[in-house]
């Protein structure tokens, strides 16, 4: 978890986004701030990354991606880099990639921006030990939340993404191990910790693990009891560079 809090970041929390760590590299799902600066702290080499899932256009969740490619460039990356997200999202993308004319940038990598189509269950990556699976949920803007399942269809995590409380998240996080899922406050877009709760309760989730929370102003230990009084199993708040690992394939 390469960050945790909701629009407004503090120095112990950066913006909810996360990498994906398997045999065949890493998968960034958004990306904010100086990344790699949090990529570092993480241990995460920038080479690594194959892959990159903007979930929505919002600064919090795709800001750092200029500076992102920026650093790559100057790095000397030479391998494509994959960007995968909805219509939306991508075509914002590419204009405010356009604002910085990366098109005039000497020696610049190749870059593939994959557009996915907006219903449920979309393969968006298989690699030899997970498969990851896009869903739409239900935001300001059009977004997607994840499903990240073994090869042989056992549901690992979910993660809702910024959403008011909707049927595709229980689908998304059905039987899960663990379902991240975001507290930023009940209102248009988003969801409570104990929404989080109940949406971990109709999905049969193993674990909940609640993200992209408050950071200021706000008891975190009572966003947890919240979530409890709603869903029966574990319940834990994410912390900024927290690792959870992934059963063997």
């Amino acid at each position: 978890m390469l960050g945790t809090a909701h629009a407004i970041p503090s120095p112990e929390h950066e913006n909810t986004h996360f990498a994906l760590l398997g045999e065949s590299g890493t998968v960034l799902i958004d990306c904010v701030g100086s990344p790699n600066v949090r990529l570092e702290l993480a241990g995460i080499a920038l080479d690594s990354i194959t892959d990159l899932v903007a979930t929505h256009f919002h600064p919090d969740h795709v800001g750092g991606i200029p500076l992102l490619l920026m650093t790559m460039w100057l790095s000397g990356r030479q391998k494509a880099l994959r960007i995968f997200g909805l219509h939306h999202c991508l075509e914002r993308l590419e204009d405010m990639m356009g604002f910085y004319h990366w098109e005039n940038w000497p020696n610049f990598f190749p870059v593939a921006f994959h557009r996915l189509p907006e219903r449920e269950h979309v393969l968006v990556l298989e690699r030899d030990d997970y498969r990851l699976f896009s869903y739409p949920v239900r935001h300001l803007i059009p977004t997607i939340g994840l499903r990240i399942e073994s090869q042989t269809g056992e549901g690992w995590v979910g993660y809702s993404c910024d959403t008011e409380p909707c049927p595709a998240v229980s689908r998304l996080a059905g039987g899960v191990q663990i379902l991240f899922h975001e507290s930023t406050g009940m209102g248009p877009g988003h969801s409570s910790a104990a929404q989080a709760g109940a949406a971990a309760r109709q999905a049969e989730a193993g674990r909940l693990v609640l993200i992209h929370y408050p950071t200021h102003g706000v008891s975190l230990p009572q966003l947890v009891e919240e979530a409890r009084a709603a869903y029966g199993g574990p319940v834990e708040l994410a912390k900024d560079l927290l690792e959870v690992p992934l059963p063997p394939a």
